[in-house]
């Protein structure tokens, strides 16, 4: 088959600006490219070319500013079998009218669906037009069939993945080398640390966990929580808001830190350095990917009932559910209880390991998606 995978108009793939959908695309790619022809179409970007072929899968690169007029043109020239496009619903409409005998597959990574950007006689044409919907999570399925039911036999739930060579957990002889050798290059020594991964924005809820470090430090005064990302995907610039987490950060001085974005070739070393992993997201999140990194390092997670979120989330097994998720003394009961206590934390990222490697490897996700294609 003749397949091409089309990002968002935000960041470029390969990966070099980080965000999931690109991450997503420059996993898969590769594995599929195996057995079909693949071509994967993002935005340009000054380090990379227009056009390059890398892993048997060819890369077309459009400007931003007429990106979506330069795909239909694309699908107009180009003859292709399958064409799955990510989180851009509207879009169909101009590219099935290019490319009209093609079968459009729509990945859905957030709520694409919602009343504030879609009205129902878009939704409908949308769905008409494509042949499967996939979601990120099951919660992102039901914010679409639940507003128009005629999804329902076309939408399924395909889970992200992770590079599980990517990520060596700390009882492992390579883990164990990167974990001390970060710890030694931060000043970090034999202290807990507790790790948030995300962006630096009020509805990932950072600045609840600050507030739960009174707390925290109480029963575990070697405690060092680090924050890892910035206000925007490779951005580092201070807003306000980053400015209100330094101000609350600075209160507990010897017990926060702060590390700007990062290179997504960089975190899995910061995921193994780290003891808990921590996602306090606020809005109704359609599932991170950075618990299936957590799983993936082998850390115990606490995340949010929040969206997608709880997915992942098998109850005392991998990690805790954060029910009271505005709280933070829900944060720092749960967080002191896995510091206080070794082998629940061993046992946890353990079984979250296994998880991740049973169910959430990109050859997974790849072959999931495979079927989809060609149901």
């Amino acid at each position: 088959m003749k397949i091409a995978l089309i990002a968002t108009e935000k960041l470029p793939v390969p990966a070099i600006r980080g965000g999931a959908i690109q991450i997503y695309l420059d996993s898969v790619a590769p594995i599929i490219s195996q057995t079909h022809n693949v071509t994967v179409i993002s935005i340009t970007d000054p380090e990379l070319p227009q056009t390059e072929v890398k892993n048997r899968v060819q890369y077309v690169r459009f400007n931003e500013e007429n990106y979506v007029q330069s795909l239909a043109q694309h699908l107009k020239e180009v003859s292709y079998d399958v064409v799955h496009l990510c989180n851009r619903p509207k879009w169909i409409e101009i590219l099935h009218a290019a490319s009209p005998q093609t079968k459009f597959v729509l990945s859905v990574h957030n709520d694409m669906f919602s009343y504030e950007k879609m009205s129902d006689a878009e939704g409908e044409s949308c769905i008409s037009k494509v042949s499967k919907i996939i979601t990120v999570s099951d919660y992102i399925g039901n914010t679409i069939t639940s507003r128009f039911p005629q999804a329902i036999s076309k939408t399924s739930t395909v889970y992200s993945g992770v590079d599980l060579q990517g990520f060596n957990p700390s009882w492992t002889s390579e883990g164990a080398s990167s974990r001390n050798r970060v710890r030694n290059e931060l000043g970090l020594g034999n202290r807990k640390v507790v790790l948030f991964v995300g962006r630096l924005s009020k509805v990932k809820g950072p600045h609840i966990l600050l507030r739960a470090m009174t707390k925290i430090i109480e029963q575990h005064p070697d405690v060092m929580m680090v924050f890892i990302g910035s206000k925007w995907f490779g951005d580092n610039e201070v807003n306000n808001y980053v400015k209100h987490l330094y101000t609350l950060g600075a209160m507990y001085k010897d017990n926060v830190s702060f590390i700007q974005f990062v290179k997504p070739q960089d975190i899995p070393d910061l995921f193994v350095m780290s003891d808990v992993f921590v996602c306090s997201s606020q809005w109704q999140e359609p599932l991170a990917r950075v618990h299936y990194e957590a799983m993936a390092a082998g850390l115990p997670m606490i995340t949010s009932n929040r969206g997608g979120n709880p997915e992942v989330i098998e109850e005392g097994k991998n990690g805790y559910i954060a029910y009271d998720f505005e709280n933070p003394e829900e944060y720092a009961r749960l967080i002191n209880e896995l510091l206080g206590n070794q082998s629940k934390r061993e046992s946890l990222g353990k079984y979250g390991r296994q998880k991740v490697e049973r169910d959430f490897g990109w050859n997974n996700v790849a072959m999931n998606l495979m079927n989809v294609y060609q149901g």
